[in-house]
C-alpha cells in the first residue's frame, strides 16, 4: 500500500466510484516506494497535527472518503488541503518539508576507486588527508587525495536519501498546487485481495 497525491481543479472533482480525469492532473513525482511518502510527513505538521496522521485520519476514519480515484490499485480520494483557507497552512508544511530534507541530507564523503579492481572508498569530506593506501581486495596502490577523487556523495542510508527526495517533491508539488488554487487529493493503495473479497460476498 502507499498514499498518493494528486491535484486537479475543483470543477473536475468526481465522486467514487467513477476515476478522476487525466486532464489538467498535477502530481507529484515520487520514488516509487509507498513507505518513502509516510515516513517523509512522519515529522512534520500540517494544522497542529503530524500531516501523517491527518492521512490516516482522512483514508482510514469510519467516514470513508467519497472521491474518484486517482486510477488502477487505488481507492477512493479524500481533500487533504482546500485552497484558499488551508493554502498558509500548506505552504507552511512545504516549508517544513524543505527544511528537514536539508537537515536529513547527511554528510557528504570523497570517493575514490581502484585502478585495477574497482573497489571503491568513500571517506568523510572533513576527515580527508593525502594519503596512499594499498586496496584491500588487490593490494594496488590508491591515492586518497581530493585531486584523484571521483567527487563527492553522500553518506547518508539509500532510504532517507529516497525519503528526502519524496519531501522535496511535495514541497513543490503542495506550492504549484495551491499556485493554481486545485485541491490537493491524497488516496490510499487498495489491499490486495479487498476486490476478490468483495466479489466473493456477492457471489455468496
Amino acid at each position: 500500500m502507499g498514499f498518493r497525491f494528486l491535484s486537479v481543479p475543483a470543477f473536475r472533482l468526481v465522486d467514487h466510484p467513477q476515476s478522476l480525469p487525466d486532464e489538467d492532473r498535477l502530481e507529484p513525482q515520487l520514488p516509487p516506494v509507498p513507505e518513502a511518502v509516510e515516513r517523509a510527513l512522519a515529522s512534520a505538521e500540517f494544522r497542529d497535527i503530524r500531516a501523517r496522521d491527518r492521512l490516516r485520519s482522512l483514508l482510514q476514519s469510519d467516514l470513508p472518503p467519497r472521491l474518484g480515484s486517482p486510477g488502477e490499485g487505488f481507492g477512493p480520494s479524500a481533500v487533504f488541503a482546500q485552497p484558499p483557507h488551508d493554502l498558509p497552512a500548506l505552504l507552511r508544511l512545504a516549508d517544513e518539508l524543505e527544511q528537514l530534507a536539508r537537515r536529513e541530507a547527511g554528510e557528504r564523503a570523497l570517493v575514490w576507486k581502484c585502478a585495477s579492481c574497482n573497489a571503491r572508498y568513500a571517506v568523510p569530506v572533513s576527515l580527508v588527508r593525502p594519503v596512499s593506501i594499498r586496496c584491500e581486495r588487490c593490494g594496488t596502490p590508491v591515492e586518497l587525495s581530493a585531486p584523484h577523487s571521483l567527487g563527492e556523495e553522500s553518506l547518508i542510508d539509500p532510504f532517507l536519501g529516497v525519503v528526502n527526495t519524496c519531501r522535496r517533491e511535495l514541497a513543490v508539488f503542495f506550492r504549484e498546487a495551491m499556485a493554481r488554487g486545485w485541491p490537493v487529493l491524497v488516496s490510499e493503495g487498495e489491499r490486495p485481495g479487498a476486490a476478490a473479497a468483495g466479489g466473493d460476498s456477492v457471489r455468496q
